[in-house]
């Protein structure tokens, strides 16, 4: 069974390394190359991961498998609502993928949120992700789409949303 910690500022590089080898595969048929690099750059920094960490901003959960790290998530309360919270990131390897490691992490997730005394969790998924179809089994559920500017780039995601 594999364990799930938080990560600490000393799990920084392992973050980015994992975001490098997941997202390439992940988002390659929707985004340019250009664009991957320049969005990885962006939102997995060390220094604003670091930041995000040290500062409270976000907190980071690791999935290991046999003493490996192969899968994480990064989760807040919404800077808007700080009674929804925020799933920012959810990643596993593309080699871990359907051994439900996404499901382990957000339950964990969820249950944070429910200690945290909230009961809802909103996160944001690009439109043509197949991973939108994963969020929906999970019971989350579009509630609205969204055009958020990185740069010169845009995301069109969907906002979805589960009640805990």
């Amino acid at each position: 069974m594999p364990d799930i910690r938080a990560a600490t500022v000393d799990d920084v590089e392992t973050i980015r390394q994992l975001a490098d080898a997941i997202w390439r595969p992940t988002y390659s048929p929707i985004l340019s190359p250009e664009q991957l690099d320049y969005m990885l750059a962006e939102i997995y920094s060390t220094e604003k991961i670091t930041t995000q960490i040290t500062q409270g901003q976000q907190t980071y959960l690791l999935l290991i498998e046999d003493g490996v790290p192969v899968a994480f998530a990064g989760y807040s309360p919404r800077e808007e609502d700080a009674d929804i919270y925020k799933l920012h990131k959810l990643y596993c390897l593309p080699s871990t993928q359907g051994k439900g490691y996404g499901k382990l992490l957000i339950d964990k997730v969820c249950a944070d949120v429910i200690a945290a005394g909230k009961n809802i969790l909103d996160l944001n998924v690009n439109r043509y992700n197949r991973a939108k179809s994963f969020y929906e089994k999970l019971g989350f559920v579009v509630v609205y789409g969204e055009d958020i500017p990185i740069g010169p780039y845009w995301m069109n995601d969907y906002v979805m949303r589960k009640q805990l």
